[in-house]
């Protein structure tokens, strides 16, 4: 580490409070309990209709409004988020709406473009017309409308609270109509924005079904006596946090909450190593696995292990902890999460111990609960490409976070003192880089000239 740049003594405070995330756990749990216990409410209640668990894919996106309306009350009414100077935004002085009007037209040109352009993209994008996909175009093509309407009251609401409300919308309506000079890296900054939005918001939706139905119905008593059934379930309920708490993240992206994307990673290699992570480029179990597969032949931690009930129970407790792990990374977030994307800088919870506790808990999750080294026809081909193609994957994922940190350190002086104070506290970090450091050739000592 450069004299230059010392590691400040104190962890940099986190740009979102503990609390924010917990409560959108609590009110995703709150609405899973009433889905669970649908049939005897229903009953008590009189309601009409069947008296049944709630497990279908509407009561999955409803779930989304139990689990986002405690996290933007916590953040408006107990960290007053909407009066940091990081949202651009001045409260006290409002403009006249004659005085904005113009520019606020202008803004909604370049978004409506925008959403129209996004809608294309869907259309003629021929995976989202096929399997789970097919929900989450129906889920956006009936909330197109309505966001097309409330945009321009809330477009001409905010511009007369903004600082500048000539932002990178602007720039991009003010292109399109070409009356006014624009700039060519706030179109760039636009589209950026918005095509991680466009892309991961109906991945997200079309994910959320599933795991909720599986959670909804799960039968958690008899569950309890079994290893192996019972880390398939309360994975699938920390999964359930982690795919929520992250949609919310991808709708909630508004400058009132202080969750606005203020940079998308300029950087194309950031770009092709987060997409290759998500469908129609993944691998494995979410799609074709052709080229990057790494399960051939492969049992499974609950197939090697099942001679041995102690091994198992230590076995699921370690895969469960690992997805506890990777669900906390998410809503330590609160509804700043997304992909490629700079919207403040996170340093508490698990980013205390190490910059990247989602992708590391991932790619032990993947490691421990697949045994790629071990397949079940004693093909030593087998065995050798699974390790090798697993060992791909992780390499991928290395190289997304140092894209992302590169993204990250451009941006923002506290991520790079954050950055730095990990580095020197952090026990992972600290660990990792130690182990990094000895793989490192050793540079040769220069000998006096005789």
């Amino acid at each position: 580490m450069s004299s230059a740049t010392p590691a400040p003594s104190a962890r940099p405070r986190s740009d979102v409070s503990n609390a924010v995330g917990l409560v959108g756990v609590a009110g995703l749990f709150a609405w899973v309990m009433v889905c669970r216990n649908w049939a005897a409410i229903a009953e008590a209640l009189a309601l009409p209709g069947p008296r049944a668990p709630m497990s279908g894919p509407y009561a999955a996106v409803a779930t989304l409004l139990f689990t986002s309306v405690p996290m933007i009350l916590w953040s408006l009414l107990v960290d007053k988020v909407h009066r940091r100077p990081s949202t651009g935004i001045d409260w006290t002085r409002p403009r006249r709406w004659r005085d904005v009007h113009s520019v606020s037209f202008t803004k909604l040109a370049g978004l409506w473009a925008t959403w129209a352009a996004i809608g294309f993209f869907y259309c003629v994008a021929r995976w989202y017309w096929d399997g789970q996909y097919l929900f989450a175009m129906k889920v956006i093509g009936t909330f197109a409308a309505p966001l097309f309407l409330l945009s321009v009251p809330y477009v001409l609401w905010l511009d007369r609270f903004l600082l500048e409300p000539r932002d990178s919308a602007w720039h991009f309506g003010a292109m399109l109509i070409g009356r006014e000079a624009w700039d060519g890296e706030q179109v760039a900054k636009h589209w950026r924005a918005w095509a991680i939005k466009g892309f991961f918001t109906a991945f997200m939706i079309s994910i959320l079904p599933p795991g909720f139905a599986i959670v909804v119905e799960a039968d958690y008593s008899a569950a309890a006596g079994d290893p192996v059934h019972l880390a398939q379930v309360l994975i699938e309920t920390l999964f359930l946090i982690d795919v929520q708490i992250g949609t919310v993240g991808y709708l909630l992206t508004l400058r009132p909450l202080d969750a606005h994307i203020r940079s998308g990673n300029p950087l194309l290699a950031g770009w092709v190593a987060a997409l290759l992570c998500y469908p129609p480029f993944v691998w494995g179990t979410m799609g074709r696995a052709d080229v990057m597969g790494y399960e051939a032949a492969t049992g499974g931690w609950a197939h090697w292990l099942a001679g041995s009930a102690p091994l198992l129970w230590a076995w699921a407790a370690l895969l469960v902890s690992l997805t506890a792990i990777y669900a906390w990374a998410t809503f330590a977030f609160g509804i700043r999460f997304s992909n490629l994307t700079y919207r403040g800088v996170i340093t508490h919870g698990p980013y205390r111990l190490t910059r990247h506790p989602a992708y590391l808990s991932k790619n032990l999750f993947w490691w421990c609960s697949t045994l790629p080294f071990l397949v079940t026809n004693g093909s030593f081909t087998d065995m050798v490409r699974n390790t090798v193609m697993l060992t791909l994957v992780s390499g991928i994922y290395y190289w997304r976070a140092r894209t992302e940190e590169a993204h990250l350190l451009a941006e923002d002086p506290k991520y790079a003192a954050y950055h730095r104070w990990m580095a020197r506290h952090a026990p992972i970090t600290r660990v990792l880089n130690a182990m990094a450091g000895s793989l490192r050739p050793r540079q040769p000592v220069p000998q006096p000239a005789e």
